[in-house]
Parts: structure tokens; sequence; C-alpha cells
């Protein structure tokens, strides 16, 4: 069983890995149809954003269980040998947050949401700060993380959380927005400040879709 861990665990990593990105792409053409007010009635343009509410919680609950996987992977791959506590506590990092997500979905537009949402944004300032700060400790010291490649990645990793943080804080006025869009119909008025927003978010979406297949060629290919 212990030779197969590493190996398992890896292809938990990589299933992650799957789901996210992949998910995340049927967000994004989901919403590329919402745009479309056109082709759409106002009816059908919400269903469409409440089915992209619902598959955006694939990409936000493996990013939330990326974090205790990489650190095991790490730990079992003897690339970082981890204290038993440092995984435990990874781990019940990652169903914390896992928790906060779902308990947020579940209880969206309330004061517990906005509360589980306060405390997320907080967790992944932080996580971003410690996968930046260990990528960039161990390019300069060569440690802990040894080899160019898995110090890189870590950084990325880092700086994946910052863009992400940004689609969430760029996407924060949208619904203002909607609620106007609903109440009031469509028009130039309440369609234009809203396709502005979305345009915005959507940079720092191609920005962590171009981050990810950088992680994960240099985790693949191991280029330096």
């Amino acid at each position: 069983m212990s030779e197969l861990a590493y190996p398992t665990m890896v292809y938990v990593h990589l299933l992650l890995f799957v789901l996210w990105l992949g998910a995340d792409a049927g967000v994004f053409i989901l919403g590329q149809h919402f745009r479309r007010r056109t082709s759409y009635t106002l009816d059908q343009r919400l269903a469409l954003l409440r089915l992209l509410v619902e598959v955006d919680m694939v990409p936000r609950s493996a990013w939330a269980l990326m974090v205790p996987v990489s650190l095991t992977v790490v730990h079992l791959g003897q690339w970082w040998v981890l204290p038993g506590w440092a995984l435990a506590l990874a781990w019940a990092i990652g169903a914390f947050w896992l928790w906060l997500v779902w308990d947020a979905h579940r209880h969206d537009q309330t004061p517990r949401a906005k509360r589980d949402r306060r405390i997320e944004f907080v967790l992944k300032v932080a996580l971003a700060a410690f996968y930046f700060g260990l990528g960039a400790l161990s390019l300069a010291e060569g440690g802990p993380l040894p080899g160019a490649w898995l110090a890189t990645k870590a950084l990325l990793f880092g700086v994946i959380f910052l863009a992400a943080i940004m689609i969430d804080v760029a996407f924060k006025p949208v619904g203002p927005l909607l609620m106007k869009l609903v109440a009031e119909g469509s028009s130039d008025a309440t369609e234009v400040p809203l396709l502005r927003t979305m345009n915005r978010t959507r940079i720092w979406v191609w920005t962590v879709y171009a981050l990810l297949l950088a992680t994960s060629y240099i985790g693949l290919v191991k280029p330096f």
C-alpha cells in the first residue's frame, strides 16, 4: 500500500487539475453565452447564469483540495518531508476551506454567506503568501523545496491564488448590476456596465488559465 500512496496522490493531483481547468472552461463558456443579449431572452440568460454558479463549484472545490493534496504529493515524493502535524494542518485547512465554499453556496445572499466569504478571502490571501514565499525562498536559498522546477511551481501557485482572488474582486460589482438588470430589464443602461465589469474579470480568468497551464507543464516536464 505504501508503494501505491505516492502515485495515487499524483493521480488525485492531476485529477484536481483537470476538474479545475475543465470546469472553469465550462464556466467561461456559459459566461460567454450569457453576454449574448440578442441570442437569448433575459430569462434564458439568467438560467445560464444559475447553471454557471453551479458549475463554478467544481473548480472552487478543486482549488481548496489542491492545497493538502499538493503538500502530500511533495511529502510522499520525498521532495520536502513534512512533520505529521504539518500534513494534518494542511488537510484541516483544505477541509475548512471546502466547507466555507459550500456553506456560502448553500446560504447564498445571506449574512452567513457574507461571513464565510470574508473568512475565505483572508484564508486565500494567507495561502497566496505561503506558496509565493515558499517558492521565492526555495529559489533564492535552494530549499526547503529542492529543484528550481518545484520552487517555481510553488511560486506560480501563489500567483494563481492572487489572480483568482482578483477574479472575485473584479466580479463583485456584478451582483448589484444583475439586480438592476432584473428589476429594470435589458437596455444599454443596464447591460453596458454589466458587460464592462465582466470584461474586466475576463483578464484575470485568462491569467489563471495561463498560469495553470504553465505550472502543469513545469510539474510534468521539469525543464529546470
